[in-house]
């Protein structure tokens, strides 16, 4: 079906320079091009559109040499699945051949090409993924996905269980658009899908999985709560996160960092699922998770070193300058029963750096001291008492108790 645009104002994102200058260049050689995707979802939907990508009506080979002629950049990134980057004033655009599958085994598909554009949407997932805009602001919608996105409604294309023996993510996909553009309820035909799939999922990349559910837990307010709530009905987590605790500080943290305009972490929330004795390691390796996050879910996993919210500033800066801004804020957010004025505390690690101790291993050396584990344990005890006065004490201070400590000192 096509639907003539209702928009009074083409957006600014359709015929900005680099994008007008690479359909300029498609249509001259003879490629018909429509934007296709997030970017037609999202510029419906109201959304900040990000990435521009086009599907094309003629193979990569002619769509890249209908583009180097016009002198633009061709990237071939993924010409066996029929996809080109055409690099324009730096900015990159994916192209992607109208295509057709020819066999799937559930994780990768062989395709072949074709130009015609209805096939070409009914291999996508969603109806609302389906949809394609020309640079006029026509809009090509086969499947109603205009209305599926105004009713906040996530559906399959055509029979849900086919799309899933397609591509198994798109179990997760399922869960993870509607946390971001569906409402309740969820479409039920399509959550039996996934719950009938559910275990087709063990056989997925631990990248591919992780990134579907770090997308997922940083959906707007409850909204990842509620999915991942679904997700666990459906079994959907029985084997990638069976350590899985419940959404409630989930729902609480996502409240938190909305009130504190903090934006939304996928390791923080992850951390808010899952108990404080839970395996950051083993579920680190069993996600891919990168060594930073996983270092990062460790460190927040457990509730020690715990942030006295209640003890006030003094209390807060000591924190800070153990733990680091970044650390005191994600345990400030997950601190959840603590009682206090999280939100000053939170105001102060915004504004407030940690001063550097002013005295320091050679002031130790300068008073006589033999070089050796007991200069470190004077300077840390030094550091201790500065931390203590709340950082007011300057060098000449800091150094006086450095010298009276040495004095003490064995």
């Amino acid at each position: 079906m096509r639907i003539r645009r209702r928009f009074a104002v083409i957006p600014g994102w359709m015929g900005k320079g680099p994008v007008r200058r690479l359909l300029d260049a498609l249509a001259a050689g003879g490629v018909e091009a429509r934007f296709v995707g997030g970017c037609v979802r999202d510029w419906i939907a109201g959304r900040t559109v990000g990435e521009i990508d086009l599907a094309v009506d003629r193979p990569p080979d002619v769509a890249t040499r209908v583009l180097e002629t016009a002198g633009i950049k061709v990237v071939p990134t993924g010409v066996r699945h029929g996809t080109v980057t055409a690099v324009v004033d730096g900015q990159p655009f994916e192209l992607t051949t109208l295509r057709r599958d020819v066999e799937t085994d559930g994780r990768r598909a062989v395709v072949a090409f074709t130009d015609d554009w209805r096939t070409d949407a009914e291999r996508r997932d969603f109806t609302f993924n389906a949809l394609y805009a020309e640079r006029d602001g026509t809009i090509h919608d086969y499947f109603d996905g205009r209305a599926d996105l105004a009713a906040g409604r996530v559906r399959f294309i055509g029979d849900p269980d086919r799309r899933i023996a397609e591509d198994r993510l798109r179990v997760l996909r399922f869960f993870r658009f509607h946390a971001w553009y569906g409402r309740p309820p969820l479409d039920g035909e399509g959550f039996q899908a996934c719950r009938r799939n559910a275990a087709t999922l063990r056989s997925l990349s631990g990248e591919r999985v992780a990134k579907e559910l770090l997308r997922t837990l940083v959906a707007p307010g409850a909204a990842a709560a509620d999915a991942l709530d679904a997700m666990l009905e459906a079994g959907v987590l029985d084997h990638w996160l069976p350590e899985y605790a419940g959404s409630a500080r989930l729902r609480a943290l996502a409240a938190r960092e909305e009130a504190g305009k903090e934006t939304a972490d996928g390791v923080r929330r992850l951390a808010a699922i899952l108990p404080a004795a839970a395996d950051a390691t083993a579920i680190g390796k069993r996600l891919k998770l990168s060594t930073q996050q996983s270092l990062r879910l460790s460190v927040l996993l457990p509730p020690e070193p715990a942030i006295d919210v209640a003890a006030g500033p003094p209390a807060w800066r000591a924190a800070l300058y153990r733990l680091g801004s970044r650390l005191f804020i994600d345990r400030l957010l997950l601190s959840i029963d603590a009682p206090g004025d999280w939100q000053a505390a939170l105001d102060l690690a915004r504004r407030w750096t940690p001063p550097e101790l002013p005295v320091g291993g050679r002031d130790a050396l300068a008073l006589g001291l033999a070089p050796g584990p007991q200069v470190g344990r004077l300077v840390e005890a030094v550091e201790g008492w500065w931390v203590a006065g709340d950082f007011a004490a300057d060098r000449a201070a800091c150094l006086a108790e450095l010298a009276r400590l040495a004095k003490s000192a064995p």
